[in-house]
């Protein structure tokens, strides 16, 4: 018989990263970036921006009002203080490496938007500065396209055709050769997101601990059992219903979202845009990332039933004149397309609020749509059994408007 001692206790979790260290430290480096770059200027670090992707933080600079972004190793916060990239000691020594070297993301936004204030359209919001891995812009003031969108839904359809229309120049072939491959934001990519959340062994377990902080055990549960089924039905129509990402590529905005737009002198004047993710995409993309968000922020807002009429109406329309001026031979691929795409993004962004640690704040829409987890993931059941059941994309499409239309009121 063997005397060696066989241990049965479990290997020791790494500790996850404090949230109060983590924003402390980035705290720290905006002041540091701040004075690196204004040295004798008045700097005051103003409110936290709650965000589930970077550390966002207001500041002044000789009363100048800018927005200072932080980015951890181009992963979100949510999985940063999840632990997916190791203990708060590991992930302090591996940012350091991460902003020295080129291509960290806030240098790849940074470029973006100066590679974009060279187009004049769509207008950008202006690079203050960049140091120490922080991204510092200006601040735009006006109404978002989210707050139009909710005070005036009957123009819906006007003004997301009008925002779209402004990256007309971006879609255009001869533009995808502008943005060299270093300067691509694939980490905002819907299908890349999805693929990473919810693919190889680690994409169940994700699934399976969803809302584990967020949500009340009863919702919590039905929540798991319908996200498990919707997952796996958008890996296979993706894989099937979707065209080859080699294919049909324009250059796109990346993050087009209702929030992300902003008008300084009203509709009147030109919109300027926030945060992009510029990548080589379908043209598809864009168009279903700014409704599957429109639908989203519709479903936080719970606007009531005649504001989700007009809005989705609008959205209805917005869709038709893409598709009006296709070949009638692709209408119903498109359509197809663009259904799996906005289910895919919404899946994306939800699956992130839910699976939030208790201690990272959520932005105020978030927390909204975490208390409406359950109606979202009854609409993207139904909706993504239709499509995997091969139902026509023109009928699945009207029951899209319908269900979400549901969902605002």
């Amino acid at each position: 018989m063997s005397t060696t001692a066989v241990s049965t206790s479990p290997e020791p979790v790494p500790p996850v990263p404090d949230a109060g260290e983590v924003f402390a430290f980035a705290a720290r480096e905006i002041a540091a970036a701040a004075v690196d770059l204004w040295p004798r200027a008045d700097i005051d670090l103003g409110d936290h921006v709650p965000s589930v992707t970077g550390y966002v933080r207001r500041i002044r600079v000789d009363g100048r009002t800018l927005y200072a972004k932080y980015a951890f190793l181009g992963v979100s916060l949510v999985s940063l203080l999840r632990g997916a990239c190791g203990p708060w000691p590991d992930v302090r020594a591996a940012q350091q490496a991460y902003v020295q070297r080129p291509g960290a993301l806030m240098d790849r936004e940074a470029a973006q938007l100066r590679l974009l204030a060279q187009q004049d359209s769509p207008r950008v919001c202006a690079v203050a500065g960049l140091a120490r891995g922080v991204l510092f812009t200006e601040s735009v003031t006006g109404p978002t396209l989210a707050d139009l969108l909710l005070q005036r839904p009957h123009d819906a359809a006007d003004l997301l055709a009008g925002t779209f229309g402004e990256l007309r120049r971006l879609h255009h072939p001869s533009a995808a050769r502008l943005l060299g491959p270093a300067r691509v934001i694939g980490e905002r990519s819907i299908r890349g997101t999805f693929k990473r959340k919810f693919n190889g062994l680690s994409g169940p377990t994700y699934v399976e601990r969803l809302g584990a902080e967020r949500c009340a055990p009863d919702d919590r549960a039905l929540v798991v059992g319908l996200l498990r089924d919707v997952v796996v039905r958008l890996h296979r129509l993706q894989a099937t219903g979707l065209p080859q990402q080699a294919s049909r590529r324009v250059l796109a905005y990346g993050d087009l979202k209702p929030e992300h737009v902003v008008f300084p002198q009203g509709t009147s004047g030109q919109a300027v845009f926030i945060d992009p993710g510029l990548l080589l995409a379908p043209p598809a993309v864009d168009a279903a990332k700014l409704i599957s968000r429109t639908v989203l922020l519709l479903a936080a807002a719970r606007p009531g039933a005649d504001t989700g009429q007009q809005a989705m109406r609008g959205v209805g329309a917005f869709a038709a004149a893409r598709t009006d001026v296709l070949p009638a031979r692709v209408r119903r691929s498109w359509l197809r397309e663009l259904l799996v795409l906005w289910l895919m993004d919404s899946v994306n962004i939800l699956t992130t609020y839910l699976s939030a640690p208790g201690a990272l704040p959520l932005p105020a829409r978030g927390s909204a749509l975490v208390g409406r987890a359950v109606d979202l993931c009854r609409m993207t059941d139904q909706l993504s059994s239709e499509l995997a059941a091969g139902v026509d994309a023109r009928a699945v499409w009207e029951s899209a408007l319908g269900r979400a239309q549901a969902v605002a009121a």
